[in-house]
């Protein structure tokens, strides 16, 4: 049920601005997106009784926003951006401005607000070391991507670049041994238990660990489901009447899943639960893609268990387990 008493924002984040409506039918004003524009904005917003704050994912901008109204006690809420634009042209805004969104915005806050599970909406401020660690992931993508590029350069460069080439190469690799240090000490210092925990299972790396910890700091709070929900790997139905659709992944995290993916792909050949699990879906005929998004599944429901029971892989256990599936 909406509170009429409550006041809910909806902020459109760009790189220079902040444009911010102040309640469902309210005006928009615009901030710089600098320290002093969110000081100003929390100023603005402190006294009001505020239900919701929602804004825009848009490549990291919204960031320091989030973060300066969260240390000011106002309860926000990140979403993707796909998600807006649907309630937008639900709501039969078909026109698109940062006026518009930012009023689109607060009316979402107002319905997520009469939602039963509003409170999981809220997006959790991550803590200096979460931050850290999630920089230092996202640079290693960063660099892995940009070696691949040079890589594919080399294939298809003139001989004369292929020097050059080789020199960006060889600088990345060595810019990402330097991150995946620092990688290996920031979770031997502040999570040393749970990387333990997760490499004890086979086909869970080194980099596969840090992106865990980095894009899911929610593994092992939540229910298996849910997880795999965040990670973008639980089915979801497309039914209507008598037509029954396949049952199809949807959203999640793009770069979790991508992790997990690869991680899936060795443990289908050395963790011998997921291996047994993968070939019986084959021989019964399931799509290798399809197998292959069930065992991304079960992978990460087991991560999750494992963390939020605190107990390690049992080898034992599990193969006897696979033997008799």
């Amino acid at each position: 049920m909406i509170d009429v008493d409550l006041i809910y924002v909806g902020i459109d984040v760009s790189k220079a601005n902040l444009d911010v409506c102040v309640g469902v039918m309210g005006s928009v004003s615009r901030l710089n997106n600098d320290e002093a524009g969110r000081d100003a904005l929390c100023r603005m917003l402190k006294p009001l009784k505020v239900g919701l704050v929602v804004l825009e994912a848009t490549g990291g901008y919204e960031f320091a926003c989030a973060a300066a109204l969260q240390s000011a006690g106002v309860p926000v809420a990140i979403i993707n951006p796909r998600q807006a634009r649907d309630f937008a042209r639900a709501m039969g805004r078909l026109a698109k401005t940062d006026r518009i969104d930012a009023q689109g915005l607060a009316h979402l806050a107002q319905v997520w607000s009469a939602r039963p599970d509003a409170a999981h909406l809220v997006k959790r401020l991550p803590d200096a070391q979460q931050q850290r660690l999630a920089a230092l992931v996202s640079r290693r993508r960063q660099l892995v991507q940009m070696r691949t590029m040079e890589g594919n350069h080399l294939g298809v460069a003139h001989r004369s670049a292929h020097k050059s080439i080789k020199a960006v190469i060889k600088s990345l690799e060595t810019q990402i041994r330097r991150i995946e240090a620092d990688l290996a000490a920031h979770l031997k210092l502040h999570h040393a238990d749970v990387s333990k925990l997760l490499s004890d299972v086979k086909g869970i790396g080194a980099a596969t660990v840090a992106i865990l910890m980095a894009e899911l700091p929610e593994l092992g709070t939540l229910t298996g489901r849910q997880v795999s929900a965040l990670a973008g790997v639980a089915p979801y139905n497309h039914d209507s009447g008598r037509l029954k659709g396949k049952r199809c992944i949807s959203g999640g995290r793009a770069t979790l899943r991508t992790a997990l993916y690869m991680a899936t792909l060795a443990a289908t050949r050395f963790n011998p639960l997921i291996r047994t699990f993968y070939q019986r879906l084959l021989a019964a005929g399931k799509p290798k893609k399809v197998a292959l998004v069930a065992c991304m599944r079960k992978l990460l429901t087991i991560l999750n268990a494992i963390v939020k029971s605190g107990s390690p892989w049992n080898e034992n256990l599990h193969t006897q387990e696979a033997k008799n599936a």
